[in-house]
């Protein structure tokens, strides 16, 4: 997969956070058909994306390339919930909330997160069946 344009939806995310861990962990058990591929925002790939893109190395919110497009914050989580099996993609439907204010809410959980969740000492390491799914 060329790191400047994936072909199938990546999912970026916060490698130490738990809670960002586990919403991986509960979009691949939504994800019947394997459309995600993820990875660390802090891996060689996760860097090497951001900048082939010109985001800040910085950034430490959840980021969805899909169809040539960048998105992050709530507008990422609401796109990812659409392709998500069972009642979960009506939560896309929220995407009619302007976005400043679905944004408030996705920072004030972000800047908790750790503090809410805790934090991994290290990047996830995904089981065998998935690693063909983890970039970088």
């Amino acid at each position: 997969m060329d790191e400047a344009t994936p072909d199938k939806p990546v999912i970026l995310f916060d490698g130490i956070c738990n809670l960002c861990n586990t919403s991986v962990n509960f979009v691949i058990d939504r994800d019947p058909t394997a459309l995600f591929y993820f990875a660390p925002l802090q891996s060689e790939y996760g860097l090497g994306l951001k900048k082939a893109h010109g985001l800040s190395p910085a950034i430490d919110s959840i980021v969805l390339f899909e169809n040539g497009r960048i998105y992050d914050r709530s507008t990422a989580a609401l796109r990812i919930a659409r392709h998500l099996n069972g009642p979960w993609s009506l939560l896309y439907g929220l995407i009619v909330v302007p976005m400043p204010l679905r944004d408030i809410a996705y920072r004030w959980v972000a800047r908790n997160r750790y503090r809410w969740f805790g934090k991994s000492e290290q990047c996830r390491v995904p089981e065998a069946d998935l690693k063909t799914r983890f970039l970088g």
